[in-house]
């Protein structure tokens, strides 16, 4: 039986990614994500590398929501995806340490091809540290740049 994340909420910021920048590309782990809800709290199926998961999240409360995930079979979610109410996002995610903080880059494909976002999570929205030079403009309270928004609304009919 697959056990549930020990954290409950989650604390992010959003940052957008000067990849002439940002160099250290190693690692990268392929994501594939496919949400199953359109209003309210967030559902979605991810596969990520060899594992998946079921994750559920409550409507955002600043930079804070509540969040739920279980590890699942990867089948069940390739199953899971054709329930899917919009696109399947696909990026590859590197983590990387920066002062003591892990930073997830996100590298988009597809539909969102040529956004990279960087994601930061924190223990409290008050807590401080150091953004690295590759890290540009905050959008933590843009909903575009949220991966359920990428799927019904994807970077390449965003207006530039």
């Amino acid at each position: 039986m697959a056990n549930a994340s020990a954290k409950h909420t989650e604390i992010e910021r959003k940052f957008l990614v000067d990849t002439t920048l940002w160099t250290d590309r190693s690692g990268g782990k392929p994501y594939r994500q496919a949400y199953l809800s359109k209003e309210g709290n967030t559902v979605r199926a991810r596969i990520a590398g060899d594992k998946a998961y079921l994750t559920i999240k409550g409507k955002a409360k600043g930079i804070s929501r509540s969040e739920f995930e279980y590890e699942i079979p990867v089948a069940d979610a390739e199953a899971l995806f054709s329930l899917a109410v919009s696109a399947i996002v696909s990026k590859t995610r590197y983590r990387q340490m920066v002062n003591g903080k892990l930073w997830e880059i996100d590298v988009f494909h597809g539909d969102n091809e040529g956004l990279v976002v960087a994601e930061i999570e924190l223990e409290n929205e008050d807590e401080s540290f150091e953004k690295p030079i590759w890290a540009t403009e905050e959008v933590s309270f843009d909903k575009r740049y949220t991966n359920a928004s990428l799927a019904r609304n994807p970077y390449k009919n965003w207006l530039r």
